[in-house]
């Protein structure tokens, strides 16, 4: 855990007089330190008879209508190494910093792995979904993962016959609930609308383990900066996050892991806000 320089302290103290949450955007970076890979390497790649598919053509509508069997067990060895992962120190310093101060807390993450919630965290708009989830084809009620699909899943295992079975939810066949690559966000299944309106409430924006490369993230951060809401940006190297807290003078930008600097941001947020 790292030392806060002072201007975080004093930023922190300033914001927290304004009405409004601490709203916090996490990334793949945030669950690193857990041991999950972000599945855009080697990890992600999936073969399917003699081709190697990439993430970016899985993780498709499309695909899942052209070879549904293929990508669920994908999904499903990616599932096996979230559920093999545990909450490290930045998940449950946000839960700490949650029961602190309660509503002027808000989570917005774009982890499908569900690491948060095992944590505890509750004010969480997860916008890419929960890959524990699955939804009926063309629906949107969301049902847990029948206990009988095993949580353990080696890597190129194919569906058999009862797991094919139990992937249904009101007798149609589902899908994993995530948000593919060839989808729109949506309210309903996303919370679309309510992590653009966190961001127009928003007293300060932190933003960890994200490069922003999806459109939701950055219309928050960008969202935030042209109302003039400062930004702590977190991240191993600069990103473009962290360039719009240069380009705007608004905020500053704590180069390294989750592990190191959220926990004493939580500290110090609990305390200043509490009393805010």
């Amino acid at each position: 855990m790292s030392e806060l320089p002072q201007a975080a302290h004093a930023l922190i103290a300033e914001r927290a007089t304004e009405p409004g949450p601490v709203l916090w955007l996490t990334g793949a970076g945030i669950s690193a330190e857990s041991g999950i890979p972000t599945f855009r390497g080697e990890e992600g790649y999936w073969k399917v008879g003699s081709r190697n598919y990439r993430p970016q053509e899985l993780a498709t509508a499309a695909a899942f209508s052209a070879m549904p069997d293929e990508v669920w067990s994908w999904y499903l060895y990616r599932r096996g190494v979230c559920r093999g992962a545990e909450p490290n120190a930045a998940h449950r310093a946000l839960v700490d910093l949650e029961r602190a101060i309660g509503e002027r807390f808000q989570l917005v993450t774009q982890n499908v792995d569900g690491l948060h919630q095992r944590a505890g965290s509750e004010r969480v708009f997860a916008i890419h979904g929960h890959i524990d989830q699955m939804r009926p084809v063309g629906g949107a009620e969301c049902a847990p993962i029948p206990e009988g699909v095993a949580t353990e899943w080696p890597r190129g295992r194919q569906l058999d016959d009862t797991e094919r079975a139990l992937l249904t939810v009101g007798g149609r066949p589902a899908r994993p609930h995530v948000l593919w690559f060839d989808e729109c966000y949506d309210e309903e299944r996303f919370r679309f609308e309510s992590s653009l309106l966190a961001a127009t409430s928003a007293s300060l924006l932190i933003v960890v383990g994200t490069t922003g490369a999806t459109n939701l993230p950055m219309q928050i951060g960008m969202l935030c900066a042209k109302r003039g809401t400062p930004s702590i940006v977190v991240n191993p190297e600069p990103n473009p996050f962290s360039e719009m807290v240069e380009h705007t003078g608004a905020g500053l930008f704590l180069e390294g892991t989750a592990g190191a600097w959220v926990p004493p941001l939580c500290e110090a947020l609990a305390e200043a806000y509490a009393e805010g």
